[in-house]
């Protein structure tokens, strides 16, 4: 998350509020913008999992969440993060998603650039 200057003066806007919990229907668009307080995904990886249908829902979220933060704590700076079916790569520093991908469909999965593997 970047921390930015609030304005000074009459002008400044309030604070936003919190968001309350998704409910169980929730949109994709909705639950990323929840999780986008702590994760940022980049425009590659959003296209890619809605194209594709990822099932990145809250409880991945959740789990995806945690296991940055256990990279981070082991010094990781490029992960890729299993949940399920599901392989995500991570730059854990910026805490953002670069790709996504299902597991079960592709041919080859082979990642370069990665020091660590995180099993969530």
């Amino acid at each position: 998350m970047i921390d930015r200057a609030a304005p000074i003066g009459p002008a400044a806007a309030p604070a936003p509020r919190p968001q309350p919990a998704a409910p169980a229907g929730a949109a994709f668009g909705d639950l990323l913008q929840r999780a986008s307080a702590r994760l940022v995904l980049s425009n590659h990886a959003a296209k890619r999992i809605e194209r594709r249908d990822l099932g990145l829902d809250a409880p991945k979220l959740q789990r995806l969440d945690a296991a940055i933060d256990r990279a981070a704590s082991k010094g990781a700076r490029n992960t890729v993060v299993m949940l399920d079916n599901l392989a995500v790569i991570v730059d854990v520093p910026g805490r953002t998603v670069v790709t996504a991908l299902d597991t079960t469909r592709g041919k080859e999965n082979v990642f370069t650039n990665i020091d660590s593997v995180v099993i969530a």
